[in-house]
């Protein structure tokens, strides 16, 4: 098991991470703002301290694998690759420019990105065909994946929890970025998902319900998810869309559009 890095350590590369993703969407004048920002935690977690990986050499065969599923939230993809090395950060300025790699969905051009993104609801898809691949090639391989709330109105994200737990892929690992709003609204008002545990848990999952902005908690429960064997877990960590940003948190209306030079000014005073 990792050796645990310092709590304060990841609070900082997290505060880090979400100034990336504010300054990088104000250059580009579009993307998502709240998805990306709710997800920050998760993503440091895993980078930071879970995921088995080589910045040096991003298709190292012993790698572990992680899936963007929600694929508007790759800023946050992007801002913690380069975060934690595999392209210079001052890349992050191009994203959704003409001619750059850093797309307005996740896609595999990029160094550490290992699936395209586009269309909601296929990424455990494609999370259950790696994870397979390495039980087939004997691989000791584990293949992340993160989902949004709002994506699990997607009747693709049950046929593929179905799969998983039909293979008893103990080796796949999703993360349900709870944080209860989608474009138009609350999750629940537009298409009810709850009861969440439950839903997962009949359909053959190990479940883990923890805050999603707690590094400590989410770097447990991703150790905790190792541990279990025939069948694969799913974490539904409880977030806050925007978090950080007060002007930001919980308005549905930033799902899809990027700051203001005067919102990031305003923005990054809060996260001084």
């Amino acid at each position: 098991m990792a050796k645990r890095p310092d709590i304060n350590e990841l609070k900082n590369i997290a505060k880090q991470v979400r100034r990336d993703i504010l300054t990088m969407l104000t250059e580009a004048g579009s993307g998502h703002t709240g998805g990306s920002l709710s997800a920050v935690e998760i993503l440091v977690a895993l980078y930071f301290y879970k995921l088995r990986i080589d910045p040096k050499n991003p298709k190292w065969d012993a790698r572990d694998i992680f899936v963007l599923s929600k694929g508007h939230a790759c800023p946050v993809v992007y801002a913690t690759l380069a975060e934690r090395g595999f392209f210079p950060r001052e890349e992050l300025m191009t994203l959704r420019k003409f001619g750059s790699r850093l797309q307005g969905h996740a896609f595999i051009g990029v160094p550490g990105i290992e699936a395209s993104s586009g269309s909601l609801g296929q990424g455990l898809s494609i999370a259950n065909g790696f994870a397979l691949a390495a039980k087939m090639d004997k691989k000791d391989r584990r293949v992340y994946c993160l989902i949004g709330d709002g994506e699990t109105q997607e009747g693709q994200i049950w046929e593929a929890a179905m799969t998983s737990s039909h293979h008893k892929l103990d080796n796949v690992c999703a993360i349900l970025d709870f944080n209860k709003l989608q474009i138009e609204g609350f999750v629940e008002n537009i298409k009810a998902i709850q009861p969440v545990a439950q839903k997962w848990g009949a359909f053959g999952w190990n479940t883990i319900e923890i805050d999603g902005h707690d590094v400590a908690a989410l770097m447990d429960a991703f150790d905790e998810a190792e541990k279990v064997k025939q069948k694969p877990t799913i974490i539904i960590a409880h977030t806050i869309k925007g978090k950080g940003v007060s002007f930001i948190e919980n308005k549905a209306e930033w799902h899809g559009i990027a700051p203001k030079k005067q919102d990031l000014e305003k923005a990054l005073k809060e996260l001084e």
